[in-house]
């Protein structure tokens, strides 16, 4: 940062002294444009002047067209001459400062590296191009043998984004990308080196998305007195294995863990008769085992606890997919 200095025995009232210097360092491209000036603490810290008499400067250097104050953004550089144009008056630029600011210096990167402005253009517009095309069409993929797991994906997004979504089990991949010029595909992290590695030739995004991490039915595990018996029902069949994998290494013999798939009738009948409490980690798992429950809940001494776990998909991870679909 740019040292300022006031003689507090000079005939020039310090004042004109600050805006002097500041002037001169933007005069000279110390300041260039679009930079941020430092706050009025912080130069008041440095030269010893009241923040009032800051704000005074700063004020003058706006009104002679030095500078452009953007509310709740700070103070910055004002572009000159040909560098400005008529675009401070555009009513988008001034809704939305901040990222402007990121715009511009995306684009003096670019210019920084010998890109032409038409070239620059053109790599925006692609760029913003290419990923409207492909927000128009998202696709969830799964491995068959887990297809259960995208099913719980697709009605967690069609839910939550309010869009069409498509399931395409990952062995049908490469035929349907064959058939679209654009799409975005997503899925879980445990299948996206595979999902990769097949739309890698293709013009498709593919975006990860992160599991919940069920925090609150963990605490529940860990509460849960030895020898306890809990019973965890899905669509998906991956979700099952890797759940009792979890909850082994956290309770290791402690606990008895049994699973099932809402269509499997037999091990259904064993988790309700058996368990004192069931996790149901979908709205069809858990429908169906309180359908099922009803039917012999005369036979049952102590009828288990049945809870309906949160979203498959982590809350984090559906925002970050509504922001690159432009739905937010």
């Amino acid at each position: 940062m740019i040292q300022f200095r006031i003689q507090p025995d000079s005939e020039i009232p310090a004042s004109n002294q600050l805006f002097n210097q500041i002037r001169f360092a933007i005069a000279s491209g110390q300041y260039s444009p679009g930079y941020k000036l430092p706050s009025t603490r912080a130069l008041a810290m440095q030269t010893g002047l009241h923040r009032n008499t800051i704000s005074k400067v700063y004020r003058q250097l706006e009104v002679e067209g030095f500078v452009e104050s953007l509310a709740g953004s700070g103070i910055y550089v004002r572009s000159q001459g040909h560098e400005s144009g008529n675009r401070s008056q555009s009513p988008i630029l001034k809704q939305h400062p901040t990222s402007y600011k990121v715009v511009q210096q995306a684009l003096d990167e670019l210019l920084t590296q010998g890109c032409s402005l038409n070239l620059a253009r053109e790599l925006f517009l692609a760029e913003v191009d290419w990923r409207l095309r492909c927000s128009a069409r998202l696709l969830v993929v799964t491995p068959f043998q887990d297809i259960g797991a995208g099913e719980l994906m697709v009605d967690e997004l069609k839910e939550s984004l309010q869009i069409p979504v498509q399931l395409v089990p990952m062995e049908e991949l490469t035929s349907v990308l064959d058939q679209t010029a654009s799409a975005t595909l997503v899925t879980s992290r445990y299948f996206i080196g595979e999902v990769e590695a097949i739309s890698a030739p293709k013009a498709v995004r593919v975006i990860p998305l992160d599991i919940h991490d069920y925090a609150k039915e963990l605490s529940v595990v860990k509460s849960l007195p030895n020898s306890s018996c809990i019973g965890i029902i899905s669509l998906s069949p991956g979700i099952l294995r890797a759940t009792e994998v979890i909850l082994h290494g956290l309770r290791g013999e402690e606990l008895l863990v049994m699973t099932s798939q809402p269509k499997d009738d037999y091990k259904l009948h064993a988790i309700l008769k058996r368990s004192e409490i069931i996790f149901c980690t979908d709205q069809v798992s858990y429908s169906t085992a309180q359908a099922t429950l009803q039917t012999f809940l005369e036979d049952l001494i102590r009828p288990p606890k049945l809870i309906r776990c949160e979203n498959y998909i982590g809350t984090q991870s559906i925002n970050l997919l509504k922001r690159e679909l432009g739905l937010i």
